[in-house]
Parts: C-alpha cells; sequence; structure tokens
C-alpha cells in the first residue's frame, strides 16, 4: 500500500487569535522591503485547489512522492495521464485579483522579492518579476538522465500523438496539476521519453518526498536576510520548506505577517495573521495605499 506523505498539522489550543485589521500590512508595505511568501490558497480564486483549506485535496489526493515516481513504470503511467489531463485545465487558469495586487505592490517598489510554494506561475502572469519558484514549475519538464530541460507544452503535444483518444473525465483537479482519475481511466496510458537520450522524463517540480535544491534555499534566506518583513500569504505553512523562512526572519527580529483565513504552523512567529480572503485582503491593503491593485489589463496573458 502506498503510504500517504505527513503532510499533516494538529494547531495548538494556545494560538494567538487572528484578525480583520489589515492596517499591520498597509503599514509595513508603506515602508518597503517587503519580501511576501506565497503558497497554494493565494491560486484558489484562479480554480486551483489548495491543499489543506476547506475542500483542499488531500482529503481525496495522495500527491505523487519522489520515490513513487522513480521506483515504478506504473507509477509514471498514473502520474502522466493524470498531469497530461489535468495540464489542461491547469494551463488555462489565469491571475485573480491576489496576484495582481502582489505585482502591483512591486510595480510601485514596495516588495523586496517574491518566493512561491506554488508551481503555477500565476505570479509571472500577472506581472511580477524575479518570482523564486521555491518548489519548480510545471511550465518546464527535466529528463533524470541527461538533465536537459524542455518546455512542457512541448511535451503535452507528444503525449496527445501518444495517445490518441484519451479523453477521461476527471473528477477534479489539485495544486499539483493533478487530475484525479481511475486506474480503469489511466488505463494503458503511453509515456514518452527524453528524445535526447530516451531516460525518464519528469516535470519540474519538487515531488513530496525530494529536497528543495540547496543553492535555491540558499537564495531564499538571503532575501530574507535582505528584506524588512515577510508577508506570508496563503500557506498554512505545514511543511519545513516555507516554515523555515518564516522562523528565520522571526529569529532576525523581522515582522511576519500572515494572510491566511485558516491557523498556520506559522502563527507563533507572526505580529499578526488576518483571516480574510486574499484578494479581498490584499485589494482592501491596496486602497489604503492609493494602489490600482485589480488592472487585469495590466496582467500579462500565458501565452
Amino acid at each position: 500500500m502506498r503510504m500517504r506523505p505527513t503532510l499533516s498539522w494538529t494547531p495548538p489550543e494556545d494560538l494567538p487569535p487572528a484578525t480583520t485589521d489589515v492596517e499591520p500590512v498597509a503599514r509595513a508595505l508603506s515602508n518597503g522591503g517587503v519580501l511576501v511568501l506565497s503558497g497554494a490558497g493565494i491560486s484558489t480564486d484562479s480554480g486551483i485547489p489548495d491543499y489543506r483549506g476547506e475542500g483542499g485535496s488531500l482529503s481525496r489526493h495522495t500527491p505523487m512522492t519522489y520515490q513513487d515516481f522513480t521506483a515504478g513504470v506504473q507509477a509514471r503511467r498514473r502520474y502522466w495521464a493524470r498531469s497530461h489531463l489535468g495540464w489542461r485545465t491547469f494551463g488555462r487558469a489565469r491571475p485573480n485579483a491576489g496576484h495582481r495586487a502582489v505585482a502591483a505592490f512591486a510595480r510601485h517598489g514596495l516588495l523586496s522579492g517574491v518566493i512561491t510554494q506554488n508551481v503555477d506561475g500565476l505570479h509571472q502572469a500577472a506581472g511580477s518579476e524575479s518570482v523564486v519558484e521555491l518548489h519548480g514549475s510545471l511550465e518546464r519538464v527535466v529528463c533524470l538522465s541527461c538533465g536537459a530541460f524542455t518546455p512542457r507544452r512541448e511535451l503535452a503535444l507528444r503525449l496527445a500523438e501518444a495517445n490518441v483518444g484519451f479523453e477521461p473525465v476527471a473528477a477534479g483537479i489539485n495544486p499539483d496539476g493533478d487530475a484525479d482519475l481511475t486506474d480503469e481511466q489511466v488505463g494503458d496510458f503511453r509515456v514518452v521519453p527524453c528524445t535526447a537520450c530516451g531516460g525518464i522524463l519528469k516535470p519540474d517540480v519538487v515531488f513530496f518526498g525530494e529536497a528543495v535544491p540547496a543553492r535555491r534555499v540558499q537564495h531564499c534566506r538571503t532575501l530574507v536576510d535582505q528584506a524588512t518583513s515577510l508577508l506570508v500569504l496563503g500557506s498554512s505553512l505545514t511543511v519545513m520548506s516555507g516554515l523555515r523562512f518564516v522562523r528565520q526572519a522571526a529569529q532576525a527580529g523581522k515582522p511576519v505577517l500572515i494572510i491566511n483565513r485558516d491557523a498556520t504552523r506559522g502563527d507563533p512567529h507572526a505580529v499578526t495573521r488576518i483571516a480574510l480572503p486574499l484578494g479581498t485582503a490584499l485589494t482592501t491593503v491596496a486602497g489604503r495605499l492609493d494602489i490600482p491593485a485589480d488592472d487585469e489589463a495590466a496582467a500579462q496573458t500565458r501565452q
């Protein structure tokens, strides 16, 4: 039996209470130098569910682990069938008010950088630049043998050609781009190899059970060191990949501010947690700063 990744966290009873007052975030942004750390919650309004919120995908979906993907042909067949179908929906997602607000803050010089745990590319599509994709991106595919990178859209065409007529109806889509399919729906889906060496292809994302590249982690730590404060958007901070930066900022005496409707593992380190929908909260903050934050025309459309 495949074990579920250890991803749960039970909030203690003594967590500090949340608020609905966005003024601390407005003050921090007005001072500039704010580093944003975003999670799956910022993309829910774009039609991509989160992992742990109400209706989160972990209630029905076990994410692919690196160990499973590399160990078995059947696991890779299941992953690529589900991911190929999910890519059609995932690739059509558009930035929402939260992404556009972050891009607007950056355009007005209020941010020192953006780190995202998401693999959807929506921050960049909204106009944010120099985004650090902590867990990689579904836009790229890497060969595990020769290390060659190719665009995901090229792989999508190859998979479509190899699986003519593959049109199952998925029960849902997940934050990692996976569609919910049964083994029967996966059937004998054909996986294609690397065109350069015939090796195994993997999306350029960090699977559960796989380490974030050390250089990327160090770059993020440097960004935390350089920031005046850390603003967490839509992350439960359950796993260490994001929580370590919250702890680093707090230990350095930098204010940590969190906007997330549910309690997070970083709450004990934060000066405030604002329990509001992200789009609402960030648009309100932008209004207080006289910044037009939800200009959809300013967002870049994905090619």
